[in-house]
C-alpha cells in the first residue's frame, strides 16, 4: 500500500482504527490488522483458519521461501548434501523460536497480562518471522549483499540491504491473487521480522526498511503505539534465536568440512584466539557486551577449551562416531542458550530487551560465548581461502551481471517479460536501478551462475557451477 498524502494516511489510520475496533478494543486486533484490507485478506475458503496459519501458507508458498534452498548460508548452495543454505538455516531458526516461544507464554505471567500489542509473544507470529527473515539475501551470502550495496551506492546513491530488501519482497515484488501488496501478512508478523525500525535511507542508517515500505511500517507502528527505535518483543526473539542457530549450526557445518579441527592443537592455536579477539573488537554491534569488564583473552581460551572438553566427552559417549557426536554438540548447545532466554527492562529504551538471564539479570558471560562460538565460525569458515575464492568469484559474477542489465537501453531486452511489465506499471515510483537489484537479488546461486555463463561464457568453458571445494 502506499499513501500519496497525509490525508490520505489520517483516513487510512483512522480506517484501521474503526474496522478493529472491538469488544476488548485496539490493544488485541490491530495485531491482525493486514496493511490491504481491500484485498479480501480475511474472506475466502480458508475462513476457518487462523490470520497466523495464512500468513504461514503464504511465506512457504511463495517462490522467494523456495529460492532460499539455492542461496548460501556459509558454504555455497550445491556445495554438499549436508551443508545448511539459507533454506534450512530459516527452517531451524524457525523452530528455536517457535519452542523459545511457547516456553515464555508458558512460564512468564507478564506475558499473559497483554499490556501492549508490541509486548506480547505469539509462537505462530514468531516462526513466521523467522521462516521470513532471510527471503531478502542476495545469492552468494553476505559477499552479494555487499556487492549490490557498493554498486548501487557508487553509481546512483541507493542503498542495498538484506533486511530492508525483506520488506521489500514481503509488501510489493511477491504476488498473492487480490492482493497489490505483496504477501499482505499481518501487523504481527511484518512488525516481527522488523528488527531494525527506521528507515534506512535515513543519512547514516545501515540498516532498516526502504523509505518506500517503510511508511506502511511506520504506520503500523504508529498504530501499536511503539516507542521509536525499540523492536516487538518477537522481533527480538526472532533476532536471538538466529544467533543461537548461527552460533550452533554452522560450527556443526564447520566441524563436518572439517575447518574446524577437533584437536588441542587447533584450540590452543594463540592465532585462532587472536583472530577472534580481533573480530570481537571490530564489531560495533556488541558493544552492550561490555567486553572491557573481562580479561578477553582468558575468555576466549576458556571457551574454547571448554567447548572442546565438551566435545571430547560426547565423542566418547557416542562410541567414537563423529556424526552423533556433531549433531549432540549441536543439540546441548541450543539446549543451553534457548533455555535462558527472557526479557528484561531497558533502562535506555524504557522498553523490554529480550536476551538470556539468569538470576533476574542480564547474563552477560552467555551473551559473551555465543558471540565467541560465532566468531570461531566466522574466522574459520568466512576466512578460509576457498570461501573466500567463491566471494571473488561472486563478486565477478555479480558485477558483470550489474553491467548487463544495468543501463535500460539493452537491460529491457534481457529480463524476463514479467518484470518488464512490472517495471513498466511501476516506473513512475521505482527506477530501473532498483529493480535490476530486485531481479539479481532474487535469484539463486545456481541461477545466477547459469545467466553468467549464458551472457559470457563459451560454448566450451559453461562449467562455472563446480564446486570449489572439489579443487585444491
Amino acid at each position: 500500500m502506499h499513501l500519496q498524502s497525509r490525508t490520505d494516511r489520517v483516513k487510512w489510520l483512522k480506517h484501521l482504527q474503526t474496522a478493529h475496533s472491538g469488544e476488548k478494543g485496539n490493544k488485541m486486533n490491530v495485531r491482525k490488522i493486514r496493511l490491504d484490507e481491500s484485498s479480501g485478506a480475511h474472506a475466502g475458503t480458508g475462513e476457518d483458519r487462523d490470520e497466523y496459519e495464512k500468513d504461514y501458507a503464504r511465506l512457504i508458498g511463495s517462490p522467494s521461501f523456495r529460492r532460499l534452498q539455492g542461496k548460501s548460508q556459509v558454504f555455497g548452495a550445491g556445495s554438499g548434501d549436508y551443508y545448511r543454505t539459507r533454506l534450512t538455516h530459516s527452517l531451524e531458526v524457525s523452530q528455536i523460536a517457535r519452542e523459545v516461544a511457547r516456553k515464555l507464554v508458558k512460564n512468564d505471567p507478564f506475558l499473559a497480562r497483554k499490556e501492549h500489542p508490541g509486548l506480547m509473544i505469539d509462537p505462530d507470529v514468531v516462526e513466521c518471522a523467522s521462516l521470513a527473515h532471510d527471503l531478502g539475501h542476495p545469492p552468494f551470502g553476505h559477499k552479494g549483499e555487499e556487492v549490490l550495496n557498493r554498486l548501487l551506492m557508487e553509481e546512483h546513491g541507493l542503498k542495498f540491504e538484506g533486511n530492508a530488501q525483506n520488506f521489500r519482497l514481503l509488501m510489493f515484488l511477491e504476488k498473492r491473487a487480490g492482493s497489490d501488496s505483496g504477501l499482505d501478512l499481518t501487523a504481527s508478523v511484518l512488525l516481527a521480522v522488523n528488527k531494525y525500525p527506521y528507515c534506512i535511507d535515513e543519512p547514516g542508517r545501515l540498516k532498516g526498511v526502504f523509505r518506500s515500505e517503510w511508511e506502511g511500517i511506520e504506520h503500523l507502528r504508529h498504530l501499536w503505539g511503539m516507542p521509536a527505535g525499540c523492536a516487538t518483543l518477537e522481533a527480538q526473539l526472532m533476532d536471538l534465536c538466529d544467533d543461537i542457530a548461527y552460533s550452533t549450526h554452522d560450527l556443526e557445518d564447520g566441524m563436518r568440512a572439517g575447518k574446524i579441527q577437533m584437536n588441542r592443537s587447533f584450540f590452543e592455536d594463540d592465532r585462532v584466539i587472536r583472530s577472534l579477539m580481533q573480530e570481537i573488537a571490530n564489531d560495533t554491534t556488541n558493544e552492550d557486551m561490555v567486553w572491557d569488564q573481562v580479561d578477553m583473552y582468558a575468555m576466549v581460551k576458556r571457551v574454547l577449551i571448554q567447548f572442546l572438553e565438551q566435545w571430547e566427552q560426547i565423542y566418547a559417549e557416542n562410541g567414537g562416531e563423529p556424526s552423533r557426536a556433531r549433531r549432540e554438540i549441536k543439540a546441548r548447545w541450543v539446549g543451553k542458550f534457548a533455555s535462558q532466554v527472557g526479557f528484561i527492562d531497558d533502562p535506555k529504551t524504557g522498553w523490554k530487551r529480550v536476551t538470556f538471564i539468569r538470576d533476574g539479570e542480564e547474563n552477560l558471560e552467555l551473551l559473551r560465548t555465543m558471540e565467541i562460538l560465532k566468531k570461531l565460525a566466522w574466522v574459520t569458515l568466512i576466512q578460509d581461502f576457498r570461501v573466500q575464492r567463491l566471494h571473488k568469484r561472486s563478486e565477478v559474477m555479480i558485477g558483470r551481471l550489474w553491467e548487463s542489465f544495468k543501463g535500460y537501453e539493452t537491460g529491457h531486452q534481457i529480463v524476463p517479460p514479467d518484470w518488464l511489465e512490472n517495471y513498466e506499471r511501476q516506473k513512475s515510483r521505482w527506477p530501473w536501478e532498483r529493480l535490476v537489484a530486485d531481479y539479481i537479488s532474487g535469484m539463486t546461486d545456481a541461477y545466477a551462475e547459469k545467466v553468467y555463463a549464458e551472457f559470457f561464457a563459451s560454448a566450451s568453458n559453461t562449467k562455472w557451477g563446480l564446486s570449489i571445494y572439489d579443487r585444491d
